[in-house]
C-alpha cells in the first residue's frame, strides 16, 4: 500500500518479509516524514502479516465453496491432535526440512473444531529464503476466517525482539487490547487485538500472537474476522480464536522444532564475491532526540503526551488551548546517498543546508487532518524532518483548523544547531 512504500527509506534494518515492500522508494517527503513512531509500530504489526507471505493471498471462498475438515474427513470424523499430526514417522528430524503439509497438519491439529479450506503452506527450504508459514480459511460454524502462522528467528535480546513484543502506542495505532508478558521458560508473548485498517474505514478485525523464545525462535499467529486480510466481506463479529487460543497455538512446541530446522544464514563473506560494505552511521537515540525536541518547543504549549523510539524518532502531543496537535521529528545521521532524490527542488541555504517544505492532507485517514512538514539536510548528510498535525493522533479526525506550530516555527526548530549534538 502507498504508505508502506513511501516509508521504506526509514526501514533499512527491517526484514524482507514485510508485506508491502517491493516498490522503489519515492520522494514524497510529506509521507516520509509521517513515519516516525507510527513506522516502528506499524512495521511490527505489518510484519506479523508479512511473515505469512501476506494473508491477502488466501483466496476468498465463493458462495457454496467447500470447506474441508482436517485430514479430509467430515464433521463426525476424529480430529487429529498436533502430536498425531507430527509424529516421528511423518516429520523429518530437525536436520531435515519440514514440508508445508507438515505445517498445515500441525496448525489444523491446534485449531478448535471446525472446517478448513483454501490451504497454503511452505516449510523451511534447503537454503535461506522465505520463512516457513501455513495459512488457511477456518470456519467454526460462525463464519469463515483467515488464520495463519509464520516462523523465523530473531537475535535474542535485540531491538527487533523488543519491537515485536511491545504493545504499540495508541497515539499511532488504534486497537482494542494488547498484553505482553514473559512466560515461565523466558519467552516473551504479546497478544494483540486490533484492526486491519488503522482508520477503521473497513471494520476488519486483526488479532495476533507474537512469541519470541529465549533462544530467538519466533512464532507469529494471525487471524481475521473475514476469509481474507483485505478486500473480503466481514463474515463474523470477531476472529474465531480467543486470546487464550491464540496463545495456545503460538506456544505449541512443534513450531520451535520447525524453527530449529530453518537453514542458517550464510556467514559474512561466505558467499562468492562477498565484500565488506561500510555500515551506515548509527541513528541517534530516541531519548536524546526527545530531550532536544522538548527543549526547542515554543513557549505557550502544554505537553499532553510524549514518546520516542529507541533511535531516530520522537513525538509530542501539545495543546495551545485550541486543541491537541501531534508534532514529530525524524533524525537520520547520513542521507547523502538519497540527497538528489529527496531535495531536487529544495532551497539551498548559504551554509549548504537544504530545506524543503510541504503542506497537505494527512495520510492516515483521519477526517480533515492536515500535515505540515519541514525537511532539512545538512552538508554532512544529517537529516531532520519535523511535521505537525491538526490532531493529536493521525488516524483520528482533526481537532483544530491548523497545527499548533506555524511553518516558521517548524523551520526554526529543524534548523537548530542542537540536532548536530544529538547522538
Amino acid at each position: 500500500m502507498p504508505e508502506s512504500r513511501a516509508q521504506e527509506p526509514f526501514e533499512d534494518r527491517l526484514s524482507a518479509a514485510l508485506r508491502d515492500t517491493g516498490d522503489r522508494f519515492d520522494a514524497d517527503r510529506a509521507a516520509l516524514a509521517a513515519g516516525g513512531l507510527a513506522r516502528g509500530h506499524r512495521t511490527r504489526l505489518r510484519r506479523r502479516a508479512g511473515v505469512l507471505g501476506g494473508a491477502a493471498g488466501i483466496a476468498l471462498i465463493g458462495v457454496g465453496g467447500a470447506l474441508l475438515l482436517p485430514g479430509g474427513g467430515d464433521s463426525a470424523g476424529a480430529r487429529q491432535t498436533p502430536a498425531a499430526a507430527l509424529t516421528s514417522s511423518t516429520v523429518p528430524s530437525p536436520s531435515a526440512a519440514y514440508s508445508g503439509d507438515d505445517l498445515l497438519r500441525a496448525l489444523k491439529g491446534l485449531l478448535p473444531e471446525g472446517a478448513v479450506g483454501q490451504e497454503e503452506a511452505q516449510g523451511p527450504g534447503p537454503g535461506p529464503g522465505l520463512p516457513p508459514y501455513a495459512r488457511l480459511v477456518f470456519d467454526d460454524g460462525k463464519g469463515a476466517a483467515a488464520v495463519g502462522v509464520g516462523l523465523g528467528r530473531v537475535e535474542p535480546g535485540s531491538r527487533e525482539v523488543r519491537e515485536l513484543t511491545t504493545c504499540p502506542d495508541r497515539t499511532f495505532v488504534a486497537y482494542d487490547a494488547c498484553t505482553t508478558r514473559r512466560l515461565a521458560d523466558g519467552s516473551l508473548l504479546m497478544v494483540f487485538q486490533g484492526y486491519e485498517y488503522p482508520d477503521r474505514r473497513v471494520d476488519t478485525k486483526w488479532w495476533s500472537a507474537e512469541l519470541v523464545t529465549a533462544r530467538g525462535q519466533h512464532v507469529t499467529v494471525n487471524e481475521w474476522n473475514s476469509p481474507a486480510e483485505k478486500d473480503a466481506p466481514i463474515t463474523r463479529d470477531r476472529p474465531p480464536l480467543s486470546p487464550a487460543e491464540l496463545e495456545k497455538i503460538a506456544t505449541a512446541d512443534v513450531w520451535r522444532r520447525v524453527v530449529d530446522a530453518i537453514p542458517g544464514e550464510p556467514e559474512a563473506g561466505e558467499e562468492a564475491g562477498a565484500s565488506a560494505t561500510p555500515s551506515r552511521m548509527p541513528e541517534p537515540s530516541g531519548e536524546g532526540i526527545a530531550e532536544a525536541f522538548l527543549s526547542l518547543m515554543p513557549e505557550g504549549l502544554d505537553v499532553v503526551t510524549k514518546g520516542a523510539q529507541e533511535t531516530g524518532y520522537a513525538y509530542l502531543v501539545v495543546d495551545d488551548g485550541k486543541g491537541r496537535s501531534l508534532v514529530q521529528v525524524n533524525v537520520q545521521p547520513d542521507m547523502r546517498d538519497s540527497r538528489d532524490e529527496l531535495y531536487g527542488d529544495a532551497e539551498r541555504r548559504p551554509d549548504g543546508t537544504l530545506v524543503a517544505t510541504s503542506q497537505g492532507p494527512g495520510e492516515k485517514g483521519g477526517a480533515g487532518v492536515v500535515m505540515w512538514t519541514v525537511d532539512t539536510m545538512r552538508t554532512d548528510g544529517r537529516r531532520v524532518v519535523i511535521s505537525a498535525f491538526n490532531t493529536g493522533a493521525q488516524h483520528q479526525e482533526a481537532t483544530r483548523q491548523a497545527p499548533a506550530l506555524t511553518m516558521e516555527q517548524l523551520e526554526e526548530m529543524a534548523l537548530s544547531p542542537r540536532w548536530t549534538r544529538v547522538r
